[in-house]
C-alpha cells in the first residue's frame, strides 16, 4: 500500500470516528433533555400534588361549611331555630330534661337499662321530655363551651340530623328512633364513628315503622336537610345552664337526678324511681 492510501484511509477511519462522536453526544443530549424534562415534571407533580394536599387540608369541612347557615328546624319544635324539644301529654306538670350524646356509650347503657321505664312513665304522663341533644364525642367543644369542629369524628351531628328528620315525622318516631340508635344491636363502641354513615342511619331507621322506606325521611338525611339544626341543638347542649357537661344527664326542678352515688345519672331501673319520684314530689 502506497504512502498516499495509507493517509486516505486513517483520514477516512478519523472522520468516521469524528462523525459516530457526534451522533453520539447528540444521542446524550437528548437523553439529558428527557432525563431533566422527566424530571421537572417529576417536581411538577410533587409539588401539585403538595399544593392540592395542602389545599384539600385547608379546605373546610362539610360541617365547618354549614354553621353559619340557616338552620331548617324540624317539625314538632319551638324555641330559637327549632332547638326546643319538649315531648309529651299537654297534662303532664313537670318536665324532664334529658341530655345525651347519640354517640354516647353510657347513653347506650342508659337508654337499654332504664329507658322502657323512663318511657312507660312518660307515657304515663307522669312528666314531659325535653330533649337537649350534644355532638362532643365528635370534639366539638372547646373550654368556653362554644362550638367548634373538631378531629375524632362527625357520627354524632350526621346522628342528631337524622333524628331531626325522624322528629319531623312525628314525636313518636323520634322517640323510637332514639333508642334503636341506644340499642345494643345498632349502637357502635365509642371508637367506632358509625353513625357518620347515612345509610347505616337509614338502615337503623328502617327498625321503626313510621321510618321504615320513608323516601321524605331518607331524602331529609342524605340531603342533610336538618344539619345546620344539628349544630344549632349542640350549642344549645354547650350552653346550657343547667351546670351540665356530660352525659346522660336528667335534670327536673333544676336539679340533676342522680343515682346512689349521688353523682351520676341513675343507671339502674331502682335508682331512676327513687330519684324521678322524688323530683316529682319536689
Amino acid at each position: 500500500m502506497s504512502k498516499r492510501n495509507s493517509q486516505a484511509a486513517k483520514t477516512a477511519a478519523r472522520e468516521k470516528l469524528r462523525l459516530e462522536r457526534e451522533r453520539q453526544a447528540k444521542r446524550d443530549k437528548v437523553k439529558r433533555q428527557a432525563i431533566v424534562a422527566g424530571s421537572l415534571v417529576a417536581v411538577l407533580a410533587i409539588a401539585g400534588g403538595i399544593g392540592y394536599a395542602v389545599v384539600q387540608n385547608n379546605k373546610p369541612s362539610h360541617w365547618e361549611s354549614i354553621k353559619s347557615d340557616k338552620v331548617v328546624a324540624p317539625a314538632n319544635t319551638t324555641g330559637t331555630n327549632g332547638t326546643t324539644v319538649v315531648l309529651g301529654k299537654s297534662t303532664a306538670k313537670k318536665t324532664l330534661k334529658l341530655y345525651e350524646d347519640p354517640r354516647c356509650p353510657i347513653c347506650a347503657q342508659f337508654e337499654q337499662t332504664v329507658g322502657s321505664t323512663l318511657k312507660k312513665d312518660f307515657d304515663a304522663g307522669k312528666f314531659k321530655i325535653q330533649y337537649i341533644g350534644g355532638t362532643f364525642l365528635d370534639g366539638d367543644s372547646d373550654k368556653k363551651g362554644k362550638i367548634k369542629i373538631g378531629s375524632r369524628g362527625e357520627g354524632s351531628k350526621n346522628a342528631m340530623s337524622a333524628l331531626g328528620a325522624a322528629l319531623n315525622v312525628s314525636p313518636e318516631a323520634f322517640l323510637e328512633y332514639k333508642t334503636a340508635l341506644y340499642s345494643a344491636k345498632y349502637h357502635p363502641e365509642e371508637t367506632d364513628d358509625k353513625f357518620k354513615s347515612d345509610d347505616y342511619l337509614i338502615k337503623v331507621a328502617d327498625t321503626v315503622g313510621a321510618l321504615k322506606n320513608n323516601t321524605a325521611f331518607q331524602s331529609a338525611v342524605k340531603d342533610g336537610k336538618y344539619d345546620a339544626w344539628a349544630l344549632a341543638m349542640s350549642e344549645t347542649f354547650n350552653t346550657n345552664k343547667d351546670g351540665v357537661n356530660g352525659t346522660p344527664s336528667l335534670v327536673m326542678n333544676g336539679k340533676k337526678l342522680t343515682g346512689s352515688d349521688g353523682q351520676n345519672a341513675p343507671m339502674t331501673v331502682a335508682d331512676f324511681n327513687t330519684a324521678i319520684d322524688a323530683a316529682l314530689k319536689a
